[in-house]
Order: structure tokens, then C-alpha cells, then sequence
């Protein structure tokens, strides 16, 4: 049978539908949008003639105004924009659901990194045995976290969902429905979401999505992977950061922390409740039914009437679930055996706590909670604290804090980040004891620059009279530099005995996080990457020299610039050097939607995690290691990359370019999220301060995408002067690390549009520094090309390509407003003829601009 090729089956299930439905969409009369659907389409037409003619976004407004508004005054081109800005957004849903609709269509879901090809390969190559032994002992853990652009409210979402299945149906009368409630729909939130609001909205995607998903999977493996041998190790685990992660978020507080785990629990016992309403109609047989009719009460109660309390164990949820088992198979021919089988498959998977919540504080907080500790420790005289403690070295006060022995239970400070953070510790123990071990047992420490960051929090929890604490201790390094000197701390820690021996409480496993989006920040793409990758194998060598198995957990973002992209190659690609027995990654609530958000998706990305794991693994062992002079290459890459990187980055209009002309400052202004844009509170720009996302972000609405790909062109650029291009030529070609680095810079490339920012190249402060950019850029896009052998970006992902472009083309009024405010914000201060009413209008826009450009992107920070 012959299918059509992937770009033509995008072509027919998505680029022709949008059209289809958008023209219907344009034409639909809604309040005080007189005419507005027939004028987007012309002012779109004028963007993209004016681009190509080189023209501001100014001039493309005026010659917009002057030819089809007669004349309009600034107010009424005003008003019409932001018309122009509720449209788009509304056009960007309504691909979002036409692409999801088409996902089982376009991509082949029994194709190559499936579960079917795991099993089929196994099979061909008689590794079937080999197999099971890496899935008991191997897993995947997705660790959702919210994210400040991720914008729609409730209703919005539940119109999205509804539209996807009413396209996958070809439902044209529910279509139109659902358009027109959509377009009177409120897209934008009156208030910030707080921590919680912003929890509640990712456990959606658990309910709805996860909890199905990954259940079928892990029958499937059951069924035909391991047959009749009970699955034991949960294979695909999820872990959650909204409501625990303090750094991330400041707004966190204890209290929060208990909502949230207490709502995960809730929203798990009432995934059972339906899944057990559904078998109570199945199993209706004697001693079944009973014992079926109690758990659902049980569960009910626990759910809608508990106030907290559980009128059921988990222990007692399993045992009696196999009691009925036992009954359907010995009594009852096996009957609905396969759907008992697959509710005992999920408990396994998600327990009473549903994902596991971590727990995640700055290192420099940290510091001060100690400080505070040790001022008590050296006034409370019950026991003996060195007076020297501050002037002895890094070893010594390990030594010192990993062996203290005090209660500070019944201690009060005054600080009041000393009280949470204690707080917070005594709670993860709370949280253990309602839930299960799973719930609460990761804390992990951002910005880690020394072993002593690590005994200090270790410490913490010995000194709140928990002395074996069933808690990973997580350093995460993101600097280029304490990446470069990660494996020393962590050869540091193995040497102290007080956690070496924790270490072996754990398994002998050590979990060490690693972040790609402040690494990417601090030195460039490639030395980003490149560290990441160099720390991981010297971890790997330090930890095996200790007997300790570590697991690396990978703080992603969506794009490239954050070390998202095609996620699944960079697993897939990694040698026999780096210990790879779990994958473990962050996913962003942008791409939680876009990857994860239909169980289409979301199953198809999972089993191409897990895959990627099975082919390092079982099928590729050994095959992508890099040689010596792979890696002497990329190291000379990273390096040159380093240099035209951090030189731009000190640029003295590096920051007033930020600052004056992207939208960074913004983010702090809008009501997307719940988090500040900078880690410090005064008003003063400083580069360490600046967040991943916001600083990503930024770039990403100038079209510019700067952090995913300047340095890479003047990098290779040396190879071709020097007369060497064949050496990058052959890595590339050899190297699945190496290309897949290369291939997501190209996405950054393609989503890449100066023509919108052209204009700036005349600006008296900023021309030059634009200009810098935009030569990278140039650079960069031919080089890669020249490597891959292609005449276009992305061109061996046709539909990834087409994707971009449509949804560019969507965006390419929205990204013309948002320009055409900010470049009158800026000649109204170069003036200094502020019209405070008419500049804050054009903040707004600005503003509302960033939603939907954000969400056009998928994967923009």
C-alpha cells in the first residue's frame, strides 16, 4: 500500500484545512469587529510587500492606513490594531488545533522509535532477554514546570480541545460553533495567576493526557514485551516543579507547597475513582462486584468528602485490586482481565502522588539560611562549634556541617526565608508520610558552585531531626564554569563519609541536574552544549570510580537557544562515556501543549524518549562514541564560538539594546505569569540577574533568536579560512551528537525573520550592534547550509519547515504591530515629547503582541 509522503500529508491534513476554516473564521460577525476579518488578510498582504521592499513597520502601517483606512487617525489605527492582534491570536488556536487533530495522520505512530519498532527490532535482532533487563532497571521521567507565557486561561483551553476533536471528526457545524465561541472568548487573564493557579493548569495535562497515555504504554510493554512477568519498575515517571520550585518562582511558600501535593494526590484518587466507576459496570459478578462497589466509595470519599483525611491506603487499593484478579481468573474466564490489569499498571506508576513535586532553592539562599544556623549554633553553648568556622577550608567545614548533631525543631528564627525554607524541609517529610516516598523526595539546589552548597543542605535535614532523610540531594550546575568543575565537587561529596554514606541509603545513585538555558546564556550555544557534555562524561568517569550510578536530569527549555528542539536525537546520540541509565528532562508548559498536550503526542514523544534510551543502549551501544579528534573539533568549535559569543555578550550596547529596543522589560509587566523577569528587585539591569526565559524570549519576538545560534558561523567559518572544512565536514557526517547539535541550530535559523527588524540597521545608537547580528546571522545560515548539503533550512524536515513558515506567516502582522509600537515608544523618548495617555496605549500593544507570538513559536522559551 503506498502512503503519501509526510510534507504531502501535512500539506492536505493541515496547511489545506487551516485555509479552509480560517476562511470561515474571517467571515464570522462578531461584536465591534466590524470588518475587521476582511482587513487582517489586506494588512497582511501589505506586511509581507513592505518587508520585501524593505520598508519600518511604520511605513508599512502609514501606506496600510492611507490606502484602506482613508486617512485614520492614530486612535482609530490604534483600535484596529489591537482588533488585528485578538484575530491573530485566535487564527494561531485554530492552527494549534488543526495541527493536533492531523498529529496521528502526519506522523507515523508505528514507525520508527515507537514502542512496535522497540519490539520488532528486539525481535529481528534476538534481543528480546537484553531487553527486559535494561527496561527493569531503565526510565524516563518528564518533570513539567510552569512557564510565564503560557498564557491561556481555562476556557480557552477547553475550546481547543474540543476543536481539535470536532476537525478529527470533519464536524464542519460544531467547527463553526466552536470558532464563533472563540471569537468572543476572552483570551487574556484580569489577574496574575498565582503558583497554585498555575499548578492547577499542568495537572490538566496529567489528568487528561499523562494518566491515559502512559498507561496504555506500559500495557503494551506488558502485553508484548514481557508477557506473563509483572512490569515491577515504573518505567515513565513524572516529576512536578509549580508549587516547589522557590528559585524559579519567589511567590512559593510552604503553604503553597502542601496545596499543590495535596491536590496532586486528589487528582490521582480521582483518576482511580473513574477508572474503578468504569469497572464497577464491567464486574458485575459475585465477591467481584462487592469488593469493586467498596473501592469506589472508598475512593469517593476520599476525593469529593475527605477534608484531607484517606478512607484508603494505597497497600489496600493493590491488594484488593489483585483479590478481584485472582477471582476474574479463576471464576471468571479472564474476563475484563486486561482493564484490572491496566488500573494495577498505572497505581504502580503513580502511586497516591501522581508526579513526584520537587523541591528547588537558590544556592545564594542557602547561604544565608546557614549563616543564620551557625549564629545560633555558636550562641547555643550545648554544643561545641568551632569559633574559626568562617576562616577554615572548603574541606574542613564539611567535615564540620556534614557531622553536626542538633535539633532545631523547637528553635525560632527571625529571618523569615531561615523559617520557610526549614519549613519547607519538615514539610517534604509531611508530604512522604501522606503520599508515599515518591511524592516529595528531590531537592535540589540551583546555581551550585561547591560541594559545601551541597553539605549545608544536607545538613538541613539532619539538623530538623531527620537523620536518614529519604530525599536526593540534586546540585544543578548552569554556568559554564561550575560546569567545567562539576566532577571535582562531585568527586568532593563522594569523599566526605557522612554522604557517601547517605548515598548508599539511596541506592548508591546520585542525581545531578544540569541547565542548558542559564549555560546557554552565560557562554553561547556551542560552548553550552559542549560543556554540558564534556561535565557529563567526567561525572560519569568520577562517579564509577566511586561505585556511585548517577543520573543526569537535564533542565531543558523548548527551544534550541534552551536546549530543546529534536530532544530525543541528543539522547539518542550519546556515547558509552556518559552514564545514561535514566532520562530525565524538564518540559516547559509551552511545550507541554505543543509536545505533550494530546495523547497523540504525548504518547508519540514519550516513546521516542524512551526509545532514544533502548537505542543507546541495546541496538547503538558504543557506535556514537566520539574519538579523541571528534572531540578535540568540537572543542576548537566551542571555543571560537566562546570568544565571538562572550565578546558580543560585553558589548557596551549589549544590555541598553536588551533593555531599549526587545520587549524584555515587558515580562514583568504582563499578566502571563507569576514569576519576576529578574532575579533581583531593584531597578538596575545586570546580565547575571536576568531570567532564561524572559532573556530567550526576547530575542525570539525580535525574530533574532541570537542564543540559538550566534558563534556557531564564526566557528566553522575558521575551519573553511584554514583550509580544515573537511574535518567538520566528516563530523558531521559521522557524528549523530554532532549533527543533531547542528540541525537545531537550524531551527533557530529558520524561525529567524531581520527584514522585520531591518529599520533598527539606521538607528544612530544601535545600527552597528544590529548589524553585528544580522552578519552572524548571514554567516551562520551559509555555513550550515554548506555542511548539510542543502539549498533551504530544515529542508530533511519538510514538514517541521512548513510548519514554521505558516505559522510565520500567521504571526507576521502581530510581530509588524508589535515593532510599529515599539519603534514609536522609542522616537517619543529620543523627542522627549512623551504623551503618557498615547504611551501607554502603545505599551499595550507591545504587551498583548507578545502573547500570541509566544504561542505561534510553540517553543520560544
Amino acid at each position: 500500500m503506498y502512503t503519501l509522503p509526510k510534507i504531502e500529508r501535512f500539506n492536505q491534513n493541515v496547511l489545506s484545512k487551516y485555509h479552509i476554516y480560517n476562511s470561515v473564521f474571517i467571515t464570522l460577525p462578531f461584536d465591534a469587529i466590524d470588518n475587521t476579518g476582511v482587513m487582517l488578510p489586506l494588512f497582511a498582504e501589505v506586511c509581507d510587500n513592505g518587508f520585501k521592499n524593505n520598508w519600518s513597520p511604520k511605513q508599512i502601517v502609514d501606506f496600510f492606513a492611507a490606502k484602506y483606512l482613508d486617512h485614520a487617525s492614530e486612535n482609530e489605527k490604534i483600535s484596529l490594531m489591537f482588533r488585528f492582534i485578538q484575530y491573530v491570536e485566535r487564527q494561531i488556536v485554530l492552527f494549534d488545533a488543526i495541527e493536533d487533530a492531523a498529529f496521528p495522520v502526519v506522523n507515523n505512530m508505528e514507525g520508527r522509535g515507537s514502542l512496535r519498532d522497540i519490539k520488532e527490532k528486539s525481535e529481528a535482532k534476538d534481543k528480546r532477554e537484553e531487553l527486559i533487563y535494561f527496561l527493569e532497571n531503565f526510565s524516563v521521567r518528564t518533570v513539567l514546570t510552569a512557564h510565564p507565557t503560557q498564557f491561556y486561561p481555562g476556557s480557552v483551553l477547553g475550546i481547543i480541545t474540543d476543536l481539535t476533536e470536532a476537525i478529527r471528526l470533519n464536524d464542519l457545524i460544531k467547527i463553526k460553533q466552536l470558532l464563533a465561541q472563540l471569537g468572543k472568548t476572552p483570551f487574556i487573564k484580569k489577574e496574575k495567576p498565582s503558583p497554585f493557579d498555575e499548578a492547577v493548569s499542568l495537572i490538566w495535562y496529567l489528568e487528561n493526557v499523562f494518566y491515559t497515555t502512559i498507561g496504555e504504554m506500559m500495557q503494551y510493554l506488558q502485553k508484548n514485551i514481557f508477557y506473563d512477568n509483572p512490569i515491577e519498575n515504573p518505567i515513565i515517571n513524572l516529576g512536578f516543579w509549580p508549587g516547589g520550585d522557590r528559585d524559579g518562582n519567589p511567590f512559593v511558600t510552604t503553604e503553597i507547597t502542601e496545596k499543590v501535593a495535596n491536590r496532586l494526590r486528589t487528582s490521582i484518587l480521582k483518576c482511580y475513582y473513574f477508572d474503578i466507576r468504569t469497572l464497577r459496570r464491567k464486574l458485575t459478578f459475585n465477591e467481584v462486584d462487592t469488593i469493586i462497589a467498596n473501592l469506589e466509595f472508598k475512593l469517593y470519599r476520599s476525593v469529593f468528602y475527605s477534608q484531607g483525611e484517606l478512607f484508603i491506603s494505597l497497600e489496600e487499593l493493590i491488594n484488593e485490586l489483585n483479590i478481584v484478579k485472582q477471582i476474574i481468573i479463576n471464576e471468571h474466564q479472564s474476563l475484563y482481565l486486561d482493564e484490572v490489569n491496566m488500573l494495577l499498571l498505572k497505581i504502580n506508576q503513580f502511586g497516591f502522588h501522581f508526579a513526584a513535586l520537587d523541591i528547588r532553592q537558590n544556592s545564594h539562599i542557602h547561604d544565608q539560611v546557614f549563616a543564620d544556623i551557625i549564629y545560633l549554633l555558636k550562641r547555643e553553648k550545648s554544643m561545641y562549634f568551632p569559633e574559626d568556622f568562617d576562616t577554615q577550608s572548603e574541606e574542613n567545614k564539611m567535615e564540620v556541617i556534614s557531622n553536626l548533631t542538633f535539633d532545631l525543631n523547637n528553635h525560632f528564627f527571625e529571618n523569615e526565608i531561615t523559617r520557610s525554607t526549614l519549613d519547607t524541609i519538615k514539610l517534604m517529610r509531611e508530604i512522604q508520610n501522606r503520599n508515599g516516598e515518591m511524592s516529595c523526595n528531590r531537592y535540589i539546589i540551583s546555581n551550585n558552585e561547591s560541594a559545601l552548597n551541597v553539605i549545608e543542605t544536607f545538613a538541613m535535614f539532619r539538623l530538623l531531626d531527620w537523620e536518614n532523610p529519604t530525599v536526593d540531594i540534586v546540585p544543578l550546575f548552569e554556568s559554564v564554569e561550575d560546569l567545567q568543575k562539576a566532577h571535582e565537587i562531585m568527586e568532593q561529596l563522594y569523599q566526605n563519609v557522612a554522604y557517601r554514606n547517605h548515598i548508599k541509603q539511596r541506592k548508591d545513585k546520585q542525581t545531578v541536574m544540569l541547565g542548558f538555558s542559564d549555560g546557554t546564556k552565560d557562554g553561547g550555544y556551542l560552548m553550552a552544549n559542549w560543556s554540558i557534555f564534556k561535565a557529563k562524561e567526567m561525572i560519569t568517569e568520577v562517579s564509577r570510580k566511586y561505585d556511585i550510578k548517577v543520573i543526569f536530569f537535564d533542565g531543558r527549555g523548548g527551544p534550541p537557544a534552551r536546549g530543546g528542539g529534536k530532544t530525543h536525537k541528543f539522547y539518542a546520540s550519546l556515547g558509552s562515556t556518559i552514564e545514561n541509565q535514566e532520562i530525565q528532562v524538564t518540559v516547559q508548559g509551552q511545550t507541554i501543549s505543543s509536545n505533550f498536550g494530546t495523547i497523540d503526542s504525548c504518547r508519540y514523544n514519550l516513546e521516542n524518549l524512551l526509545s532514544a534510551g533502548v537505542a543507546n543502549q541495546i541496538f547503538n551501544k558504543n557506535e556514537n562514541d566520539l574519538s579523541p579528534t571528534d572531540k578535540e573539533i568540537i572543542d576548537t568549535l566551542a571555543n571560537l564560538g566562546y570568544e565571538k559569543y562572550s565578546n558580543f555578550k560585553n558589548h557596551p550596547k549589549f544590555l541598553p539594546y536588551l533593555e531599549q529596543m526587545s520587549t524584555l522589560k515587558y515580562y514583568s509587566k504582563t499578566n502571563i505569569g507569576s514569576r519576576p523577569s529578574k532575579r533581583n528587585t531593584d531597578g538596575k539591569l545586570n546580565f547575571s540577574d536576568l531570567r532564561a526565559i524572559p532573556f530567550v524570549s526576547s530575542w525570539s519576538q525580535l525574530k533574532q533568536n541570537v542564543p540559538g545560534f550566534f558563534g556557531v558561523g564564526s566557528a566553522l567559518k575558521h575551519f573553511e579560512e584554514n583550509e580544515q572544512w573537511e574535518k567538520v565536514q566528516w563530523l558531521y557526517d559521522d557524528s549523530l551528537f554532532f549533527r543533531t547539535l547542528l540541525e537545531n541550530s537550524m531551527m533557530s535559523l529558520a524561525k529567524c525573520y531581520f527584514p522585520l527588524t531591518a529599520y533598527m540597521r539606521e538607528d544612530k545608537e544601535f545600527g552597528a550592534f544590529w548589524q553585528i547580528i544580522y552578519d552572524e546571522f548571514l554567516e551562520t545560515k551559509r555555513l550550515l547550509l554548506k555542511i548539510a548539503g542543502h539549498t533551504e533550512l530544515m529542508e530533511n524536515y519538510p514538514d517541521g519547515k512548513a510548519s514554521i513558515a505558516m505559522r510565520e506567516q500567521i504571526v507576521l502582522p502581530l510581530l509588524t504591530i508589535q515593532q510599529y509600537a515599539s519603534s514609536q515608544i522609542i522616537e517619543m523618548k529620543k523627542q522627549k515629547t512623551i504623551d503618557e495617555k498615547l504611551l501607554s496605549v502603545y505599551e499595550k500593544l507591545v504587551m498583548r503582541s507578545l502573547f500570541g507570538n509566544t504561542n505561534a513559536s510553540r517553543n520560544s522559551a
